[in-house]
């Protein structure tokens, strides 16, 4: 069994700090989640220190204060290239909006200090001047154990903060770790679930994007759904619950909610932007579900799920208030995830299929299938098993072969461009982007078409049919 130590090593950096608040006569520790990394025999990237000086006296003791937090006592210090934050002993007051304390006590020592934090696995603290470890919640006990416990009582401490329940879950999931089950079953009771519905939306945002990042995120998507607060936030996933996708066919094992979760593990953890996309691809499932009765048995057929899918997924991301350029890439992916390939496809349908979907994205959308075919039944074949992975696989081989040959894949791949059309006689305006539209297409067909010469000719012809006179010679019309 492996025993945690009594202290542990602290950084340089945090050393001169001691010296520095030492010789002010004040006390510092380190405390938080830095703490139980290195008890973990993780590398701690942040460092957060307690300490008994006020705010006032740390921007008088430091040359470079920022004042993040110096409404609840925290300022950040600039220190030997790192950021760390500082905050003053301190206790807190009830919270009733349970997502901020009525007020900010400071505290007399680092005991009291850690009395006020959620979990006991960062309610240890190790102090600067040697490292030596205050654990008065047998914080390092529950670490060894991979368990988390709420420090106290756990409804005392998720009516605090509406956001402690989701910080478990996520932990869990992060960490694998365990949830106590006195801490656990707090997260059904009627208060704690008001509690944690008055946090924002970007809190749950922040929380959410972790547990994304986890390396099973299906751990604790399948909490928020058992503790209800996925029907807070995400209620649209919950549809999927009991909707049965699994036919004669073989395609699918689980309904499309489990399918959904884990396809969310079948994505790469690294990259959140596929991981939403292959969470929320077939949202649309439940919605567009019909059956149809054959003499073999039931089928279930989604069509049109893909398009509605990606409305409700837009509509989900934006209300969670993601990024406008995060909203609209998970979105084109699930809007896109149903591609089909076939080996009938002329060079030019490969041609098309790239520009539809953007060269940027095909990696990403690449990944959202291989996910999808991990989700269908929670294993990862190999893609030469599966008839959609030879597809998969024939299709990447196909677009690495058009790309090789360096033809136009965008407008501005083109021989010419609107400078060159308003050079040869046709005006700015509607008429110009259409012209330069179809000359496109035309290249999309046949990449011989697309030198200057040829598409001047083309754009000319072009315009003459999109364009004529009325008989009394009064302007143009389309025809």
């Amino acid at each position: 069994m492996h025993i945690f130590p009594r202290r542990i090593q602290i950084p340089d950096v945090l050393k001169k700090m001691h010296e520095i608040f030492s010789r002010a006569g004040f006390s510092s520790y380190l405390v938080g989640g830095a703490v139980r990394d290195m008890l973990m025999g993780k590398r701690a990237h942040d460092y957060d220190v307690a300490t008994d000086a006020q705010p006032a006296d740390v921007m008088r003791l430091f040359h470079r204060v920022i004042p993040t937090g110096i409404e609840h006592g925290t300022v950040t210090v600039r220190l030997m290239g790192h950021s760390i934050e500082v905050t003053t002993f301190r206790t807190e007051s009830a919270y009733t909006d349970g997502r901020h304390p009525d007020s900010v006590l400071y505290a007399a020592t680092i005991e009291d200090d850690l009395s006020r934090r959620d979990f006991t696995m960062n309610a240890i603290a190790a102090r600067l001047a040697d490292g030596k470890l205050i654990d008065p919640f047998d914080g390092a006990k529950d670490i060894r154990k991979k368990v988390i416990r709420a420090v106290g009582n756990p409804h005392e401490r998720f009516c605090e903060d509406g956001l402690r329940p989701i910080r478990a879950i996520r932990f869990a999931a992060q960490l694998e770790f365990c949830i106590e089950n006195h801490t656990y079953s707090d997260i059904f009771e009627e208060d704690t679930r008001t509690t944690v519905a008055k946090i924002s939306v970007e809190r749950f945002r922040d929380e959410f994007i972790k547990i994304l990042s986890a390396r099973t995120p299906s751990r604790a998507l399948k909490m928020l759904e058992e503790t209800g607060i996925m029907s807070l936030f995400i209620p649209e996933l919950l549809a999927g619950r009991n909707c049965i996708q699994s036919d004669g066919r073989g395609f699918h094992e689980f309904d499309v909610l489990d399918h959904l979760y884990y396809a969310c593990d079948g994505a790469p953890k690294d990259k959140v932007t596929v991981r939403l996309a292959a969470l929320f691809h077939d949202i649309g499932k439940p919605a567009s579900r019909t059956v149809e009765k054959t003499a073999h048995g039931e089928l279930y057929h989604f069509y049109g799920h893909d398009a509605l899918g990606a409305d409700m997924t837009r509509a989900i991301l934006t209300r969670l208030r993601f990024p406008t350029k995060t909203v609209d890439a998970v979105a084109h992916l699930v809007k896109e995830h149903m591609f089909h390939y076939e080996d009938s496809w002329s060079d030019a349908a490969v041609r098309r299929f790239i520009v539809r979907v953007g060269s940027e994205c095909l990696d990403d959308l690449f990944d959202v299938r291989r996910a999808d075919i991990y989700g269908m039944h929670r294993a990862s074949p190999r893609l030469h098993d599966t008839e959609t992975g030879k597809n998969l696989v024939a299709l990447k081989t196909r677009i690495a072969a058009v790309q090789a040959q360096k033809t136009a894949l965008s407008i501005k791949d083109l021989a010419v461009n609107g400078t060159d059309l308003i050079a040869a006689g046709i005006p700015a305006g509607k008429e110009l982007g259409r012209v330069l539209k179809e000359l496109f297409n035309t290249v999309l067909d046949d990449p011989a078409q697309n030198t200057r010469e040829q598409l001047l000719a083309i754009a000319k012809n072009i315009y003459a049919r999109l364009c004529s006179y009325d008989a009394d010679g009064r302007g143009k019309r389309e025809v």
